[in-house]
């Protein structure tokens, strides 16, 4: 499977509303304590708006509405994926991505057969408290090297200064949440990723 090499990921429909018609590509909506009704809601929006701009999208975490919604993507954690139905993933025909943060994760991950596995954080990031230090370039290749020909998407710190190293290091594909969130100009820096992509694409 080929997977765009930029990977955004944010939080709500509005957020795909103002870049991907910007021309992404593959984007993550990942909502975290939302109702079920409002999360349905922004699935059928982003959906519909995925599907106008010819990008692919993938559910975070929320399998069951995926599958309901008639998605196709979904990616879990590893708290998620313990406690998913895999069968009935497989059955509704989602693709599946998963993340690591180390060689056990990887075990489980690869187990279920996923259609790509994330790396992360491979630099520090402040999106979020983890408890895994920053993973490295050197990592991002052990990886490549342990789930070929399984995409490797790499995520945590990441900016357009940094994907040189990160795609030479072995990653198909480079996600990002906080250095297009928090940016000044969001729009601009969605084009800076997906220049600086384009020689991956």
């Amino acid at each position: 499977m080929k997977l765009d090499p930029f990977y955004l990921i944010v939080d709500s429909a509005t957020w795909l509303e103002r870049l991907v018609p910007l021309g992404v590509r593959l984007v993550q909506l990942r909502i975290k304590d939302m109702d079920e009704d409002r999360l349905r809601t922004e699935i059928r929006k982003a959906k519909a708006l995925c599907a106008q701009h010819r990008c692919q999208l993938i559910i975070n975490d929320y399998w069951r509405l995926a599958i309901e919604e008639g998605c196709d993507f979904v990616h879990l954690g590893q708290e998620d994926l313990a406690a998913a139905d895999l069968l009935a993933i497989k059955y509704a025909g989602l693709k599946l991505g998963l993340s690591t943060h180390d060689h056990s994760e990887l075990d489980t991950a690869l187990a279920a057969e996923p259609d790509y596995v994330a790396l992360g954080p491979i630099y520090a990031t402040s999106l979020k408290k983890m408890k895994w230090a920053p993973q490295g370039l050197a990592q991002v290749s052990a990886w490549k090297r342990l789930i070929a020909p399984i995409p490797l998407v790499a995520i945590g710190g990441l900016n357009p200064d940094r994907l040189d190293g990160v795609f030479e290091a072995g990653a198909d594909c480079a996600a990002v949440v906080t250095d297009i969130a928090v940016n000044a100009d969001p729009e601009v820096r969605t084009q800076e990723w997906i220049e600086k992509t384009n020689r991956w694409r």
